[in-house]
């Protein structure tokens, strides 16, 4: 069977560098919605197959977790886990690690297929349903990734 890997690289640009020094919060964001326009092409929505299907994925929800700082010049390499699928929908798993392959931020999200022609959502087309398919019969099994299924809050000491 063909490897269904997904992997994103990329540069931390100097604009993207803030005055502590590191990667912006918001880069973090950047990179990773280049990410999911890189994985949306994977699957098979290219801009073209977007156009002719009257298709694309909106992203409904993301998470974000800082673990680690990045720097100028830092490679970047951003990969996939697909957590959970149906028919129009792909609860996604990003890792953006360094060359050390040292996780540096996750990104959750939940992205959804539209319909273009109708603005509502609707069941992914044929060669989309393929491919995430033969994606999810590699990832079905992994492990849950530590910071999926997160939410924010400030725990409580029990007095």
């Amino acid at each position: 069977m063909e490897n269904q890997s997904f992997r994103y690289q990329t540069l931390v640009h100097r604009e993207w560098v803030d005055y502590n020094g590191h990667m912006n919060d918001s880069a973090y964001a950047v990179v990773f919605s280049i990410a999911v326009d890189r994985l949306i092409d994977f699957i098979g929505l290219d801009a073209d197959a977007r156009d002719s299907l009257s298709y694309t994925m909106f992203t409904l929800e993301t998470h974000i977790c800082y673990l680690q700082e990045a720097h100028e010049n830092e490679e970047l390499h951003v990969t996939m886990q697909l957590l959970d699928t149906d028919a129009k929908r792909m609860h996604v798993f990003f890792y953006l690690t360094n060359n050390e392959n040292e996780i540096l931020a996750t990104s959750e999200q939940m992205l959804m297929g539209m319909d273009t022609l109708q603005g509502k959502p609707a069941p992914f087309p044929e060669p989309v349903v393929t491919k995430v398919q033969k994606i999810w019969s590699e990832h079905n099994q992994l492990e849950l990734p530590k910071q999926a299924g997160r939410r924010i809050g400030i725990k409580k000491k029990k007095e």
